[in-house]
């Protein structure tokens, strides 16, 4: 079995970063669902952004999302 790790970042303005690694495919998608609601929802995220291992068969992927935890829709930027 392959490790799989969810890196969870909170910047000093308040802003979550995670990054799924060891979940190849789309599946990463699932292991974060719990995290983008706690952070207030797919309006709270502001940025996805995949890495190589999404585009690979399922069997390990990367996702990084990014929140302000503020609830509200963020820029993109």
């Amino acid at each position: 079995m392959h490790k799989q790790d969810i890196e969870i970042t909170i910047s000093p303005k308040g802003e979550v970063t995670f990054t799924v690694k060891g979940v190849k495919g789309g599946s990463c998608l699932d292991e974060t669902k719990f995290l983008e609601q706690a952070l207030g929802g797919s309006a709270a995220v502001v940025d996805q952004q995949k890495t190589g291992e999404y585009y690979e068969q399922s069997e390990g992927y990367a996702s990084q999302w990014t929140s302000d935890g503020s609830g509200g829709e963020g820029s993109g930027e």
